[in-house]
């Protein structure tokens, strides 16, 4: 009996001779997972926390601390 014709409807790639690709194995989903879990709740805490992050938030604003204004100018870099 000879090979019956490719169903047209068919648009897997494998045809008669041809292989289907491989699956994906099982530790390689898991792997995935686990590194996709931190980024998502790296988002989350981002959105959800709004301009709430960086060191800005540790300086109370823009104004220098008071032992930071004794009246002397900083020195020049690259001086002592």
């Amino acid at each position: 009996m000879a090979d019956s014709p490719p169903n047209p409807g068919d648009d897997t790639g494998a045809g008669p001779g041809r292989r289907s690709p491989p699956r994906t194995p099982r530790w390689v989903k898991v792997f995935a997972v686990i590194a996709l879990v931190p980024v998502v709740l790296v988002v989350l805490m981002l959105l959800i926390d709004g301009d709430s992050h960086g060191p800005g938030r540790h300086m109370g604003g823009d104004t220098p601390p008071a032992s930071a204004t004794d009246g002397r100018t900083p020195p020049k870099a690259g001086h002592r």
